[in-house]
């Protein structure tokens, strides 16, 4: 029953960061995404495409089979913004922002709160014996507080009025 309830409060918060996140998204324009969250700093579009390259990485990561989008992680994961001319347009990254969260979110609903604390892909067998807390659960609670931090980014792009 714990796990159930610990479960469940980690996808509503996952849920709600989700959420939030696109509704932010769908009020961005094209232009306030193309601007720098701050003097130097990476561009909306960068972190637009920078989140939809991580949630793909959740993919086998979570152990749920192969990245769906794996042109997006040497762009917006291994090099930093601007190291890349031409980026995918932005509404290609809406798209997949939406795609890669979609099939997520399917895999999550199918997940057994046992199954969610099982290892995730990055640590053998035999050291999740040693080290528990390194299951799928986890990473879910990581990459929900790294979606938070960049959608805590992305809000200074909004125009106010």
């Amino acid at each position: 029953m714990n796990q159930e309830i610990f479960v469940k409060m980690a996808i509503d918060v996952w849920r709600g960061q989700l959420n939030a996140t696109n509704k932010l998204f769908g009020k961005m324009t094209d232009e306030e995404l193309m601007q720098e969250v701050s003097p130097g700093r990476n561009r909306g579009i960068y972190l637009l495409g920078h989140l939809a390259a991580v949630h793909d990485m959740m993919l086998p990561l979570l152990r749920f089979g192969d990245a769906i989008l794996p042109e997006l992680h040497r762009p917006f994961v291994e090099l930093p913004d601007r190291a890349v001319v031409e980026l995918p347009p932005i509404q290609q990254l809406r798209a997949q922002w939406i795609e890669v969260n979609e099939k997520l979110a399917s895999h999550f609903n199918s997940l057994t709160p046992d199954e969610w604390f099982t290892r995730h892909a990055s640590i053998s067998e035999e050291d999740f014996v040693k080290e528990p807390h390194r299951n799928r659960l986890n990473v879910l609670l990581v990459r929900t507080i790294h979606l938070s931090e960049h959608r805590g980014q992305l809000v200074l792009l909004v125009k106010k009025g």
